[in-house]
């Protein structure tokens, strides 16, 4: 199975992943250009780690030699000088691109220390950059486009989020990022921030081109909630704006919480043009929080993985 996304959207489906009984390669977007993960980037012309950090984090094991992995990799540095906001374990990992010269190699090497329960590879080779068309941002002329550039500045635009794209337009995906979606029997899109964590996915060419002719069941996890880059938008909403960045994609899942019972009816036509199913579960933490609960999101996907009968690609 390969699971797509960023953040701390991929952290949750990984959490639960991780718990079945699967091979699993995480696909990390990497694009961020804030905090510690972009002062690196400035600093030293690499990828952002830090999305790649969470989801080593979210691989490591329940024991207590994956739980303190886990908290020494997220542990993040206080005090007043310069390592103030710095992560260790972004830290590590561009520790090891530096000295091994390989992006890749250092990951799984990372992974080995952690005893993380599957692999983790960046979706390219190169350090991106989000571009959005913005509307709203002119209250004179509301449908005007705006160029916003820069993951943070998308993220916490006022405006309306309108289509993105990346930058540099000859980005060099990851070879085994493509593999991994090609040969997949599963692969799963979201949670996660829609347009800064979900969607880039799909703007890297020979990754769009590997998710459209895989032949894995396509499993798409929408949000709990709608805030943000996303504010104000149903869950057909979130779906119809990820086909409109995909045309062609084939969808086999559409995974929503229980929550959201009242706008199913929109959901199920939306899903109905990619040829989805719509699959709903309890898949919200217990506490309020509009968060995935490990738990009960692996229950999920082991109730989808039972349905589709270990034959995937019969299942779309």
């Amino acid at each position: 199975m390969t699971a797509l996304g960023g953040g701390h959207g991929l952290f949750a489906s990984l959490s639960a992943l991780r718990r079945l009984p699967i091979d699993l390669t995480a696909v990390v977007t990497v694009a961020d250009d804030g905090g510690s993960s972009g002062r690196l980037r400035s600093e030293f012309g690499v990828l952002p780690p830090g999305d790649l950090r969470m989801a080593l984090a979210a691989l490591c094991g329940d024991d207590d030699w994956g739980e303190t992995w886990a908290r020494v990799l997220q542990h993040r540095f206080a005090g007043t000088g310069e390592m103030n906001g710095h992560v260790t374990g972004n830290l590590l990992i561009v520790s090891l691109w530096e000295l091994l010269g390989d992006h890749v190699a250092a990951l799984d090497l990372v992974g080995r220390l952690l005893g993380a329960r599957g692999r983790v590879l960046p979706m390219a080779l190169t350090p991106l950059q989000i571009s959005a068309q913005v509307s709203g941002l002119y209250a004179e002329d509301p449908e005007r486009l705006t160029t916003v550039l820069g993951q943070v500045a998308v993220a916490t635009s006022p405006g309306t989020i309108e289509a993105i794209s990346l930058l540099p337009e000859d980005l060099r995906p990851c070879p085994d990022a493509v593999d991994a979606v090609r040969t997949a029997d599963v692969v799963v899109l979201g949670p996660g921030s829609w347009f800064t964590s979900v969607l880039p996915h799909l703007m890297v060419p020979a990754l769009a081109e590997a998710l459209v002719e895989t032949g894995a069941h396509l499993v798409v996890v929408l949000n709990l909630a709608q805030e943000g880059e996303t504010g104000g938008f149903a869950p057909a909403d979130h779906l119809a704006v990820l086909l409109g960045h995909a045309p062609g994609l084939r969808l086999g899942t559409v995974l929503v919480d229980a929550s959201k019972s009242a706008a199913l009816a929109d959901l199920e036509a939306v899903a109905a043009t990619c040829g989805a199913r719509v699959h709903v579960a309890d898949v919200a933490s217990d506490d309020g929080g509009p968060r995935h609960d490990p738990e009960k999101l692996a229950a999920a996907f082991a109730e989808i993985l039972h349905l589709l009968g270990g034959r995937a690609p019969e299942g779309r």
